[in-house]
């Protein structure tokens, strides 16, 4: 399962190769990741057919994962990404935006890994 991780922290990519190192290494899961949401629109272009889920932090400098969530739905529809928001803000306006925008999901920072492995087994492969 390829899963595209948009987030503007660099220290974000170790984190997640540290959190599924075997997932990754048994190539159950693959991850790419955008440190903004103009880079995660390019990187879909070529693969948007590949990506099952989109991890987007909704506060990032430019393009805002809201603003992105939106360009991803206006542009491939709702079907498919699955895209889950995440956010250090638990308030109910960005939960609001984000469903409004047809986010599929919300979780808070810091993240919690458990949860997030429970839910990519409900996702298809």
């Amino acid at each position: 399962m390829k899963i595209l991780v948009v987030d503007d922290e660099a220290d974000v990519q170790p984190l997640f190769s540290m959190r599924f190192r075997k997932e990754i290494r048994s190539h159950e899961l693959e991850f790419d990741f955008a440190l903004s949401g103009a880079e995660a629109l390019e990187y879909l272009k070529q693969k948007h057919s590949e990506v099952v889920l989109i991890l987007s932090d909704i506060n990032m400098p430019g393009m805002s994962g809201i603003e992105l969530l939106h360009s991803i739905r206006h542009e491939y529809g709702t079907a498919k990404p699955v895209i889950m928001m995440v956010t250090a803000y638990g308030d109910e306006e960005n939960r609001r935006q984000a469903t409004q925008n047809g986010a599929n999901d919300f979780l808070t920072k810091p993240l919690d890994f458990n949860l997030l492995k429970e839910k990519l087994k409900t996702l298809p492969a």
